[in-house]
């Protein structure tokens, strides 16, 4: 059926440089339409869909779904990009940090000291930013794992499978049907506000796989002010950081 339908979508004027998917999802009864941070556009389908009606459907919408694809592409071209220097400013949790390069032997690793940011010298001539995203990650995994437990019962999820800090690509988290979350690094840089708004959004998700009523509900019942959230996160995340950094200086 998804073949089917890709192709009857395919035969409709989609703009060049549209990346997109079908998706067969047994549970649902009407076409959702979901778009990535990078602008992919992922059409979910009911596994009876009529072909005809879905490419009607997606016809109808094309205009306010070229119109956001546009918006996500361009915010990612403009993504930030930092020079590995001394005094380059890193955001932890809301608070602005200041990079400070030290010797070799004050170990291989970034860490957080005396209100500096701190970066073996070495790593930063290689224009690297490994040990950074495994700063954020390792440091926002101890965190977000204190962090869980009271959203958990906030949002009325019992005893999650735990939390993971990767590198998630465009999404900035993800829960699997086991009961685990996973919250991409970059996240770490938001206020602690809009991170709990992050890990509500994906707790809530255990309950409502989709981003219906009932899920949208949830997460209001957990968080009164999560349309104020949603706004502020709408503005921070194009200045999130990413690990693009500048090629090394010569």
């Amino acid at each position: 059926m998804s073949t089917v339908v890709e192709q009857a979508i395919a035969d409709l004027p989609v703009p060049r440089g549209w990346r997109w998917d079908v998706v067969v999802r047994p549970r649902r009864r009407t076409l959702g339409i979901e778009i990535a941070e990078d602008g992919r556009v992922l059409f979910a389908i009911p596994a009876d869909a009529d072909p005809k009606e879905i490419a009607d459907a997606v016809r109808g919408r094309m205009p306010r779904l070229a119109a956001e694809v546009r918006r996500r592409q361009d915010l990612r071209a403009a993504e930030p990009v930092k020079d590995l220097i001394g005094g380059e400013g890193f955001a932890y949790l809301g608070r602005r940090y200041r990079l400070k390069l030290t010797a070799d032997d004050a170990g291989s690793h970034a860490r957080l000291r005396q209100g500096w940011l701190e970066l073996p010298r070495s790593r930063s001539a290689a224009a690297d930013a490994g040990p950074l995203v495994e700063w954020y990650s390792s440091r926002g995994e101890r965190w977000l794992a204190a962090r869980l437990p009271p959203l958990a019962s906030l949002a009325g999820v019992r005893d999650p499978a735990g939390i993971e800090v990767r590198d998630l690509g465009r999404r900035w988290g993800v829960c699997s049907p086991e009961g685990a979350i996973t919250v991409h690094w970059a996240v770490i840089q938001l206020p602690v506000a809009l991170v709990d708004l992050v890990l509500i959004h994906e707790l809530c998700h255990l309950k409502h796989p989709g981003h219906g009523a009932a899920f949208r509900g949830a997460v209001r019942l957990a968080l009164p002010d999560a349309d104020v959230r949603e706004r502020r996160f709408a503005q921070e995340e194009p200045r999130l950081w990413r690990g693009a950094v500048s090629s090394p200086r010569h």
